[in-house]
């Protein structure tokens, strides 16, 4: 996610009036986008008791995610038809009343410590990123891929854009960052995951084959390789970051990274050969 930076003669800290000001846990709306998430909701609303209003943006679920957040009074949910993340921040945000969104995930857990920290940050900032700590059944990893995000920001300044099947955020004005981390906990069936890296796999290989090359990260590139990022990754997770030694959590959360982009490349190699036979013809 990126940010574009805003001048201002204020010292950090500091108003207009001189005085350092801290963000109010008040005025802070936590936004999440739900879709059958029965099996992580629970979690993630019990972190958030602090929060006076919690609003979910729901995608017509069918589980019992509308269930689980009526047994908590600050949560209020509002329903839209899903068609992209981007759209749908987008449109949690216009929903929002305070001054300031923390966004989240359905299966992000937040710890008392962060809404601590949360609540002595500067109010003059933009907004804040934070890092993760992704879990498997409950137990924290000694590394992950999943990169820091913002997550909370100043709701007037804030938009979403589109970025192959993931949303970056577009603040306007300084980011300053969160020490504590937040916990990724996602325990929706392996059959659940599959589907999304299926969806997930299309819209990457859209993004990459619109791309011109010098557009590319360094990521998308090696991907363009088509049989090397899977095993650079496997490798990556499990040798470089040593993920081998978190036993079959850490192996099973390699594996996944593995047959994400194992599939990433099938789609490529597929769109590639039938490029090949279409000029071919």
């Amino acid at each position: 996610m990126t940010s574009t930076t805003a001048c201002s003669g204020l010292s950090p800290g500091a108003s207009e009036s001189g005085v350092s000001s801290q963000i109010s846990l008040a005025d802070i709306t936590p936004v999440i986008l739900t879709y059958n998430e029965e099996a992580n909701l629970e979690r993630t609303l019990q972190g958030l008791s602090w929060a006076r209003s919690i609003l979910l943006v729901d995608s017509f679920s069918t589980d019992e995610t509308l269930k689980i957040a009526a047994r908590f009074k600050n949560v209020h949910v509002v329903q839209r038809i899903f068609d992209h993340f981007a759209g749908q921040c987008n449109f949690g945000i216009s929903q929002v009343k305070t001054k300031w969104v923390l966004s989240l995930d359905a299966d992000y857990n937040c710890s008392t410590e962060l809404a601590d920290e949360i609540s002595h940050l500067d109010s003059q900032m933009a907004g804040f990123r934070a890092s993760f700590k992704y879990c498997v059944f409950g137990k924290p990893l000694r590394a992950t891929l999943y990169p820091p995000r913002t997550v909370l920001y100043r709701t007037e300044l804030a938009h979403y854009v589109r970025d192959g099947h993931a949303h970056r955020v577009h603040v306007s004005g300084e980011l300053g960052k969160i020490s504590s981390h937040i916990h990724h906990d996602d325990r929706k069936p392996i059959a659940s995951w599959f589907g999304a890296q299926a969806k997930y796999a299309f819209l990457e290989a859209e993004k990459i084959n619109s791309s011109p090359a010098s557009d590319l990260s360094w990521k998308d590139w090696l991907r363009t390789k088509i049989v090397i990022a899977p095993f650079v990754v496997l490798f990556y997770c499990l040798v470089y970051r040593m993920l081998i030694l978190d036993g079959w959590r850490g192996i099973y959360y390699s594996v996944q990274r593995f047959y994400a982009e194992l599939l990433l490349s099938l789609v490529l190699l597929d769109q590639k050969v039938r490029r090949m036979v279409d000029d071919s013809h």
